[in-house]
């Protein structure tokens, strides 16, 4: 079973989401306070099981409404995905992958955990 783990850093706190095998899947943005940082994990919970997919790799892509996770390549050449809440904010964003299919397996995975999955604080 997957885990949100919170951390506090120099600027405020953020949080990653481990899948049981120990694995990040997912990381957030820094947050000023803990207690933003734990309604970022609640929209994850929400949005990530009803979220679309938007496949921004393939010629002309179909763009859907929020809440949506975005697939994109980066600068490095990786496919990479973004989860955005229902106001268009980005909640949680995921590591670079050479293969598509890995980078959609990390969304499943998302979809899959994010419900259930405790907090901890590290």
């Amino acid at each position: 079973m997957g885990k949100f783990v919170v951390k506090e850093v120099k600027t405020g706190f953020k949080f990653d989401l481990k899948a049981g095998n120990g694995e990040v899947i997912a990381t957030s943005e820094v947050y000023t306070t803990e207690k933003a940082c734990l309604s970022g994990i609640e929209s994850v919970r929400k949005n990530a099981v009803e979220a679309k997919l938007e496949d921004q790799t393939v010629e002309n892509y179909e763009a859907v409404t929020n809440p949506k996770f975005e697939v994109y390549v980066d600068k490095a050449g990786e496919f990479r995905f973004r989860l955005k809440a229902r106001n268009g904010e980005i909640v949680a964003t995921g590591e670079g992958y050479k293969a598509k299919a890995s980078c959609l397996n990390g969304i499943e995975s998302i979809r899959k955990n994010a419900p259930d999955a405790e907090v901890v604080t590290e």
